[in-house]
């Protein structure tokens, strides 16, 4: 079964942790950006995470206007597709606020509670709760709840602790001190959720990530606050890296700024900008090198063939495809399929 299982997808996040990697957390945001995941995942010899964001959700439900309809439209979709790819792929919903629990991830973490109740198994196997602009208190308060929540629906939870900058679907972080979680904000987040004893849980502590495309070097990341963090805690827990970690934000990154946050106990990565980024490159490459042919120019007919979506549809999956075969090798995924 190419989608994880909810015990295989705590074994890709056990292997990831132990063996120094991490996983790419592709944003899809249509079946065809989902196929072109899955085939760079595939090519990659990777498993990895697929994920939805709170305004993909909407947008996948069409006309309905419903995150829910869309994200359990994306799931079945990705469930029959992904049994021809030979990896194991995680579904992932990212960044919910607080004003859309009650439209999206409740709803959605219900769903899968009665699946579990049916016999069966989740459609998704984590949601992210964004509380990140709340207080502290008030954000785990809500995590602590989703937690137990989770347990029941056989998922895993990932909360974000610290803000990260920049703005993705209309979600803004601030470019203030909270882009730095610190020590203390990490050791409320274990007093509230323990070590794993209370389910399963990923952390996106914050260092400096910001959301949007950036160059590499303009964005001005600490990973090695990770592991003060982490050696911190571990002091106190007698657990080595008791954090599984999550980089947001990682555009504009350096190579050697991934790689310490991985050797920090990163096991998820999320990549959105960069594969947007090469799919829409190739849309237009594609439209500006045929624009006589794509378009009905002073009366004519242009080239049905050119036009035909499909046509320039398979070159952006292509290009997308690369972009996720390059993120694999970078975070040190490919390779490491379960077998």
């Amino acid at each position: 079964m190419p989608i994880a299982t909810p015990d295989e997808y705590s074994q890709m996040l056990d292997a990831a942790k132990s063996a120094g990697f991490a996983y790419p957390a592709i944003n899809v945001t249509s079946s065809q950006t989902l196929n072109a995941a899955l085939r760079g995942f595939a090519e990659a010899e990777s498993d990895g995470i697929v994920q939805v964001s709170v305004g993909t959700a909407q947008y996948l439900s069409g006309a309905a206007h419903n995150r829910v309809a869309g994200s359990l439209a994306l799931a079945a979709y990705a469930h029959e597709v992904a049994a021809y790819h030979d990896v194991k792929i995680a579904l992932h919903t990212d960044h919910c606020p607080e004003a859309n629990l009650g439209d999206w991830v409740l709803p959605l973490l219900e769903h899968s509670v009665e699946r579990v109740r049916r016999g069966q198994l989740p459609l998704y196997q984590s949601h992210m709760w964004d509380g990140s602009a709340l207080p502290l208190a008030r954000n785990l308060e809500v995590a602590r709840r989703l937690l137990a929540l989770s347990g029941q629906a056989r998922t895993i939870l990932e909360v974000e602790v610290g803000v990260v900058g920049g703005e993705e679907d209309g979600i803004e972080g601030a470019m203030d001190e909270r882009l730095y979680t610190t020590v203390d904000d990490a050791r409320e987040l274990v007093a509230e959720l323990g070590t794993g004893e209370r389910g399963r849980y990923l952390a996106a502590l914050t260092f400096g990530n910001v959301h949007g495309a950036y160059k590499p070097g303009a964005v001005r990341l600490r990973p090695a606050l990770l592991g003060e963090i982490q050696s911190a805690l571990s002091k106190e827990t007698n657990i080595d890296r008791p954090l599984d970690l999550v980089f947001h934000g990682g555009s504009g990154s350096t190579p050697g700024e991934i790689s310490e946050a991985v050797r920090h106990g990163v096991v998820k990565m999320n990549i959105d900008s960069d594969t947007q980024y090469a799919f829409t490159r190739s849309i237009a490459g594609y439209m500006l090198s045929r624009y006589d042919q794509v378009l009905k120019i002073d009366g004519e007919v242009g080239v049905k063939k050119a036009y035909d979506p499909r046509s320039w549809g398979t070159p952006a999956e292509q290009a997308m495809a690369g972009r996720v075969v390059e993120a694999a090798r970078q975070l040190g995924s490919a390779g490491r399929r379960l077998k």
